[in-house]
């Protein structure tokens, strides 16, 4: 299958993925077929990428980081958590959802320990917005792959997976008005939202079978190491080294998800913007492993090469995630080859990535989008 642009669809075309709402639910199976009317539809919806059949691509594989039922599994049990968070005010309230998330925990770690390379593909292209229960889980998954990668323990891992997993549970404590509001925040909402950092450190920090480690990713993770975060302003080895691990995947996340104001960017494009923050908001040496971690052209996206063909990802090499291999689809003339051909990008270094079928590569974005996630 191929992941296009949704100014590249056509009537007549199939998708090869379901598109979900930012609900979870199905707005569009795969093999249906795209209208006009579908194709306005998706527009409005604000989705950039949907992924479709294609002859010439039949046999490329889009991995998955989760097995579907781990998802489903771990979405559910988000969603029913922090819905019963809505609303908590006690600071002495215990409500024990620790072994229930710790469950939901090891499956995670199974799938990812299952894969002999794991890398961060992204997880929800094909979704219409961006949710709070989604992207805890999207922040999850990357920040354990960047835990594998930097040797942790398990139990380690454990405690980074369930920091991450509830870093922005103290969100079901902001006001639904101001947390889903469509246009730019005024100063005192913005006062509001930076509160759901200490929302959840007080709900994580007395939980059993949550790790103190968890409260402090979910106190920490939108401070910085220059000391612009908050809500103290910490800098360098102030913020305990999870944090910064999450802060990258939470920043990363948001970026490439949808957004009511904005449409998703590509992994290459948010790496970049991360990376302007080098040395400022995020450790240089953490910025390099979460690069050496990311899939930055998704498997199946059509892009540009620098001798003007046009070729589809067709697989990821962990070894040079930025350098995958090509299968070439179109000439430099713009013509569709009857004959296909792949490129190993890795071994043909003269040949460059120079953008992406029918988008317009621009990785230019506020720096509040980076501490506004």
């Amino acid at each position: 299958m191929r992941l296009v642009h949704i100014n590249l669809l056509q009537p007549g075309m199939k998708l090869g993925k379901r598109i979900f709402s930012e609900e979870g639910l199905v707005l569009l199976s795969e093999d249906v077929e795209l209208t006009s009317r579908l194709i306005g539809r998706l527009k409005d919806l604000g989705i950039g990428y949907v992924y479709i059949q294609d002859a010439a691509t039949e046999d490329i594989i889009v991995p998955e980081m989760l097995q579907e039922e781990t998802k489903r599994r771990a979405l559910v049990e988000i969603k029913q958590q922090f819905q019963h968070m809505s609303g908590f005010k006690s600071k002495n309230q215990i409500t024990h959802f620790g072994k229930a998330l710790s469950g939901v925990m090891n499956s995670i770690l199974e799938d990812i320990g299952g894969q002999k390379e794991a890398m961060i593909m992204l997880m929800d292209m094909n979704s219409s917005d961006f949710d709070l229960y989604t992207h805890s889980l999207n922040v999850c998954v990357y920040t354990l792959v960047l835990g594998v990668a930097s040797g942790y323990t398990r139990q380690q891992l454990m405690e980074i997976g369930l920091g991450a997993l509830l870093h922005d549970i103290g969100k079901t404590q902001i006001p639904s008005d101001i947390l889903h509001k469509p246009s730019r925040l005024s100063d005192e909402e913005y006062k509001i939202i930076q509160q759901h950092t200490t929302y959840g450190h007080r709900i994580l920090k007395d939980e059993p079978g949550i790790p103190l480690l968890a409260a402090h990713c979910a106190l920490q993770h939108h401070e910085r190491i220059d000391g612009s975060g908050y809500p103290f302003g910490l800098k360098g080895n102030e913020i305990h080294e999870y944090a910064k691990w999450i802060a990258l995947a939470d920043s990363y996340d948001a970026m490439t998800t949808n957004r009511v104001y904005r449409q998703a960017l590509l992994p290459h494009q948010a790496v970049e913007v991360l990376y302007t923050g080098s040395g400022t908001l995020y450790e240089q040496w953490m910025l390099e492993k979460f690069r050496d971690c990311v899939a930055i052209y998704p498997v199946g996206i059509s892009v540009k090469l620098s001798t003007g063909e046009v070729g589809v990802v067709a697989a990821i090499q962990p070894r040079v995630p930025q350098r995958p291999l090509i299968r070439v689809i179109k000439d430099a003339e713009g013509q569709v080859l009857t004959a296909p051909y792949e490129i190993n990008l890795a071994t043909k270094l003269s040949v460059m990535i120079t953008g992406v079928e029918g988008a317009e590569d621009s990785a230019t974005l506020m720096k509040h989008e980076q501490l506004n996630s």
